[in-house]
């Protein structure tokens, strides 16, 4: 039986809870290397080597938004001087993404952030962070901030939380699921029913 607050999610659609959060002032990093084999680089990214990396990073936990863009939009992104992308690099392959905005005057945004299924447990997210977090206060901003959701993986919101960004809200979101209408194959984040 529903309670008064429950509402059915129409059948091809994804409702998520996505939390916002935010720093106002660099949080305490620690001096570390990469994992052994691990090489940290910064990237001027083509279409081809963004959506191939943002796929790989994000399929299991079904990042989809970008991947709706056209070449022209999405292009104009990854061309942009205020907006910085690095990866972790592992025999040879790039498996991470970290993407910074700064089109924001005095904010970086955390646009999008992960591992592939290679580096998840090695430490290179951590690296990958501290990375981040001073890479962003590097520049003259006031607020660095990042949103997640019920999607992303359960470890994400507390290793945010443990980074030094703190919850500020939270929202509801409503949207096709991406596997039904191509974005994503069918067989991404198992783990989420496809209803």
């Amino acid at each position: 039986m529903q309670t008064p607050d429950e509402e059915d999610v129409p059948a091809g659609k994804m409702a998520v809870i996505v939390t916002y959060l935010e720093m106002h002032s660099a949080a305490q990093t620690s001096d570390m290397h990469p994992p052994a084999g691990v090489t940290l680089r910064r990237v001027t990214p083509t279409l081809d080597w963004y959506r191939d990396i943002f796929s790989r990073v994000g399929r299991d936990w079904l990042w989809y938004g970008r991947l709706r863009l056209s070449d022209d939009a999405l292009s104009a992104i990854l061309n942009d001087p205020d907006v910085a992308f690095f990866t972790l690099t592992k025999d040879g392959r790039d498996e991470a993404l970290l993407e910074l905005d700064f089109r924001q005057t005095g904010e970086c945004e955390l646009a999008y952030f992960g591992l592939t299924p290679t580096l998840i447990g090695t430490g290179a997210g951590r690296y990958l962070m501290n990375t981040a977090i001073r890479t962003a206060w590097a520049a003259p901003i006031n607020r660095f901030h990042v949103h997640t959701c019920t999607n992303d993986s359960p470890q994400a919101l507390g290793f945010y939380i443990r980074s030094g960004f703190t919850p500020l809200k939270r929202a509801f979101e409503l949207d096709d699921d991406p596997r039904l209408n191509g974005l994503l194959p069918r067989e991404a984040a198992p783990h989420i029913p496809i209803i």
